[in-house]
């Protein structure tokens, strides 16, 4: 490939394979990310900083949930409904570039759990290297400090749609609620975490050590407080700790 496009999030997977086509002779590589309102702002911004900070060229598409037909009324398909849209947006300025092969980062580790986003993924010919490389989560973290990247102990973050039970409407101010009790939980210094939204009720995940530390007095009452001060009624601690896709388990 002379040149691709990489669908860049700044989490761990798309930075490693951002930053390993970035250092590949003979390619010229451009990072595409989407920012919208289920994007966290954390997120987008360290996208930004990432780039420039290596001085890779880097193209910022807008979304909104109107313009995904069906995605608002959160059903299982959703993620399906998202990434062909969202993928089809930046396949779409990848070719306005003249760059003919898009990227993204799935790995082997996604294959184990509910992820209807990968058929559209699939379906746009988009390529996924690190999933056909073999590689998991711990190799990719691996790789990562071998290369000195920032993100090699970040943790992992999904989309913020998917704090929020399918069948129940997704809507900008849950959105908002669960970026901002997240936002809380990693200025506490809470490693790995969720917000899970149930109408006013707050759900809690954080590892499963960490649960004795969020439960004792002050942190308890400060974030209990914290949450109700963004919107929330009810707070619970999810005891059996941080999972990524919780909300699949009612599927």
């Amino acid at each position: 490939m002379e040149r691709a496009a990489v669908a860049f999030s700044a989490g761990v997977d798309s930075t490693l394979l951002l930053a390993a086509a970035a250092q590949t002779p003979g390619v010229s590589v451009t990072a595409v990310s989407v920012e919208a309102d289920w994007v966290p702002r954390r997120e987008r911004r360290e996208a930004k900083e990432f780039c420039e900070s290596r001085g890779i060229r880097h193209i910022r598409l807008k979304a909104w949930a109107g313009e995904i037909a069906g995605f608002a009324e959160n059903p299982r398909e959703r993620c399906y409904l998202c990434k062909k849209v969202l993928f089809a947006k930046i396949t779409e300025a990848a070719r306005a570039e003249g760059i003919a092969h898009v990227l993204e980062g799935s790995n082997v580790d996604d294959c184990s759990d509910y992820r209807p986003g990968m058929r559209a993924i699939a379906e746009l010919g988009v390529k996924s290297p690190l999933l056909k490389a073999g590689l998991c989560k711990a190799e990719i973290r691996e790789l990562s400090r071998a290369l000195g990247l920032p993100t090699a102990e970040k943790p992992s973050f999904a989309c913020l749609a998917s704090r929020i039970p399918y069948g129940e409407p997704i809507t900008a101010e849950k959105l908002s609620m669960a970026e901002a009790g997240e936002q809380l939980l990693f200025e506490q210094g809470f490693r790995q975490f969720r917000v899970r939204v149930h109408g006013a009720l707050a759900r809690v995940e954080v590892l499963p050590e960490e649960l004795e530390r969020l439960a004792k007095e002050p942190l308890r009452s400060f974030i209990c407080g914290k949450l109700k001060e963004i919107g929330f009624s009810y707070v619970a601690l999810d005891l059996e700790g941080f999972r990524s896709g919780s909300m699949n388990e009612m599927l």
